[in-house]
C-alpha cells in the first residue's frame, strides 16, 4: 500500500457548482489545484466563478486578505489535471455511466499513491469503481452543497477500498477545514441522506394527509429543530432533553417513537398531487423573487451562521 505523506496538490474533475466549491476549499486551504471539465463554457469560467467564492468569503471576514488564485489553473484535459497529484475530487454527473467512464480515465492517469474521492450523494463506489486496476484507492468523499458553506464531508469506502487510506483522507478533509465523517461500510443514501430522507418522508406524509402546509411544515424545522440542529446532533440534543441525560430521555419517549414509526411501517411514494399542491405554494411563497435572489440569501445566512460558529469556536 502506498499513500501521499501529505496532500500537497489536488485535481478537481468537473467543475459545476460541487466542483467550484470544492476548488474553493482546497485553494484556500493552501493547495495546488488543477481543474478540469469536459465543458468547455465550464472551464471558460472556471476561475471566475472560484473567485467570486473567495471573494464572497472574503466580503465576510472568514478568509485572510491576501487570498489569491495563484495556486489555481485550469487544464485542457482530464488527464492533465490528475497526472501527478495527490488526492483527486471527481465531481461529475450523478449517473453510474458517466461515473464509471470518468473514473476509468482518472484511473488510467493517476500515479500509483494517488488517492481519489468522489462527490457521489448515493451512487455507491462499489457501482462505479469495481473494474479499475486502482480500485483500492477510491472512496466516496461526499460533500454539502455547497461545501464551501457547509463542511460536513462524508467518507464511504467501497468493499474493496483499502481501509488503511482512511485515516489519510479524514486528516485531510480536517486539515482544509472540514468537518468529516466515515461511514464505515456502504449502504444506500449513506448517512446524511438517510437522516434527511426519514425527515421528508414524513414531512410529505404530514402534507398530503393535511396535518399541516408546507410553509409550516417548514417553519417547525427552520425556527425549531433546525436551530438546535446547528450547534448538536441528535444524540446529543436528547441527552440535553432529559434530566438524567440520554437514558432517561429513552425511558420517558422511545415508546412514542416506535409508535409513530410502527405508524410509518408502510411507507408510500411521495404523492403527485401533493408534489404539484406544495409546488404551488412554495410559488405563491415566494411569488416575484427570482431563484438566484433565494440562493444568494441562503447563501448569506449560511454565511451569518458560519462566522457565529467560527466565533464560538475561537472563543
Amino acid at each position: 500500500m502506498t499513500q501521499p505523506a501529505t496532500i500537497r496538490s489536488v485535481g478537481v474533475v468537473g467543475a459545476g457548482l460541487i466542483g467550484i466549491s470544492w476548488a474553493t476549499i482546497f485553494v484556500l486551504s493552501g493547495r495546488d489545484v488543477s481543474i478540469f471539465d469536459a465543458n468547455p463554457d465550464q472551464r471558460k469560467t472556471a476561475l471566475d466563478r472560484l473567485q467570486t467564492n473567495i471573494a464572497l468569503l472574503r466580503e465576510n471576514g472568514l478568509v485572510d486578505e491576501a487570498i489569491a488564485l495563484g495556486n489555481a489553473h485550469v487544464c485542457g484535459s482530464l488527464e492533465d489535471a490528475v497526472t501527478g497529484v495527490d488526492y483527486v475530487q471527481e465531481s461529475v454527473l450523478e449517473t453510474v455511466e458517466v461515473k464509471s467512464a470518468v473514473s476509468q480515465e482518472i484511473d488510467r492517469a493517476i500515479a500509483s499513491e494517488t488517492l481519489v474521492g468522489s462527490s457521489s450523494s448515493g451512487i455507491p463506489a462499489s457501482a462505479f469503481t469495481k473494474d479499475l486496476v486502482n480500485r483500492e484507492r477510491f472512496f466516496i468523499v461526499h460533500p454539502v452543497n455547497p461545501p464551501h458553506l457547509i463542511p460536513v464531508v462524508e467518507i464511504v469506502p467501497a468493499p474493496w477500498s483499502e481501509g488503511d487510506h482512511i485515516p489519510t483522507i479524514r486528516k485531510f478533509m480536517s486539515d482544509i477545514g472540514q468537518e468529516p465523517m466515515v461511514v464505515e461500510k456502504e449502504i444506500e443514501g449513506f448517512v446524511l441522506n438517510r437522516l434527511q430522507g426519514a425527515l421528508l418522508n414524513e414531512a410529505w406524509a404530514l402534507y398530503s394527509e393535511g396535518y399541516a402546509s408546507a410553509d409550516d411544515i417548514d417553519r417547525t424545522v427552520r425556527a425549531g429543530l433546525g436551530l438546535r440542529w446547528s450547534l448538536m446532533g441528535p444524540f446529543e440534543t436528547i441527552d440535553l432533553n432529559a434530566p438524567g441525560g440520554i437514558a432517561d430521555y429513552a425511558e420517558r419517549l422511545e415508546p412514542m417513537y416506535h409508535s409513530v414509526a410502527v405508524s410509518r411501517r408502510n411507507p408510500q411514494h411521495w404523492p403527485g398531487s401533493a408534489i404539484l399542491k406544495a409546488k404551488t405554494e412554495l410559488e405563491e411563497r415566494f411569488s416575484g423573487q427570482l431563484r438566484t435572489e433565494r440562493e444568494t440569501r441562503r447563501d448569506e445566512w449560511l454565511l451569518s451562521l458560519k462566522r457565529a460558529k467560527q466565533g464560538q469556536k475561537t472563543g
